[in-house]
């Protein structure tokens, strides 16, 4: 059962990445250790990347052709192996091989990558600084942003990839469980306009804080929710409003609240998808305090 959700909800080659991340971690005895996504034995590895819709080649096939020799194989062995179909993957002409160009973005996307590409996480806009970010994750980014978008004072969105390992994420990458990163939607706001606090009102009106790794029909931790604060005052309003939300239920929530690392702008046809038509070609109001219904997939 668990290898149908896996391999229904990650498309072609994910299983090759996860296996490959799980190898370089030294993980051999039939990685049962990551019983979350594999409950088998290493030698069956190949048939269920095959169900996924991968392949692997009959070179690559030789290592684990039964399952005495998968256990005589030594971590390093593994490493060697799972090394180089991960690469292979992510480079040119793998599976997750196409990048983002992220001088095809408009505003506030180049300004946005450019800090990634550098380790930094803004505080405020180069190029306006009047304008402070927010960063939340709520699932599917494309609703998330249009939610934003409607807030008077918010003067700029972008939705992208955060909370990760990898440089340069894109949606086949993120998707495939293979970096780490979450969706996420990071807000351009005008504090004297609009307060942190209020925007935190917002994010909790849209989603449901008791699901881990998913909200709505999207499940996987990319899917995870979160506010990643930028600033130590963020942080202090942010801490005070989780405490709210937790006096609600009776279990802890599952919403992350951590400091915001990188952010990564995801591709063109993703920023503002639901203004601009969405998988069915009709767009949604992004006008400053519309109150049409949200479709989170167009």
């Amino acid at each position: 059962q668990r290898h149908s959700v896996y391999h229904m909800k990650f498309p072609s080659n994910a299983c090759l990445s996860l296996v490959s991340l799980m190898a370089s971690a030294g993980r051999t005895s039939g990685f049962s250790t990551c019983s979350r996504y594999i409950t088998t034995s290493s030698s069956s590895i190949p048939s269920l990347c095959s169900r996924a819709g991968g392949s692997i080649g009959s070179r690559r096939m030789s290592p684990f052709s039964s399952p005495s020799n998968m256990r005589r194989r030594s971590a390093v062995g593994l490493n060697m192996i799972f090394g180089d179909l991960f690469r292979s993957l992510m480079s040119d002409g793998g599976a997750f091989a196409a990048g983002i160009d992220y001088s095809e973005l408009d505003h506030p996307g180049p300004e946005l990558a450019s800090a990634a590409e550098n380790k930094k996480v803004l505080v405020k806009s180069e190029r306006d600084p009047q304008l402070e970010l927010a960063t939340f994750g709520g699932g599917c980014f494309w609703g998330m942003q249009l939610a934003y978008q409607r807030v008077p004072g918010v003067v700029h969105t972008a939705v992208g990839y955060t909370q990760g390992r990898e440089d340069f994420p894109t949606y086949s990458q993120v998707g495939a469980g293979a970096t780490g990163h979450t969706e996420a939607i990071i807000v351009y706001y005008d504090s004297s306009e609009v307060t942190y606090d209020q925007l935190l009102d917002v994010f909790f009106r849209r989603v449901d804080p008791m699901v881990l790794n998913g909200q709505g029909s999207d499940y996987g931790s990319q899917y995870r929710t979160g506010v990643y604060f930028h600033t130590a005052e963020q942080e202090a309003i942010a801490r005070d409003r989780f405490q709210e939300e937790q006096l609600l239920y009776s279990k802890p929530i599952a919403t992350e609240l951590r400091g915001a690392m990188p952010f990564w702008p995801a591709e063109k046809y993703h920023q503002q998808y639901l203004e601009k038509g969405g998988r069915n070609g009709v767009p949604q109001s992004a006008e400053k305090g519309a109150t049409d219904v949200i479709r989170c997939y167009g």
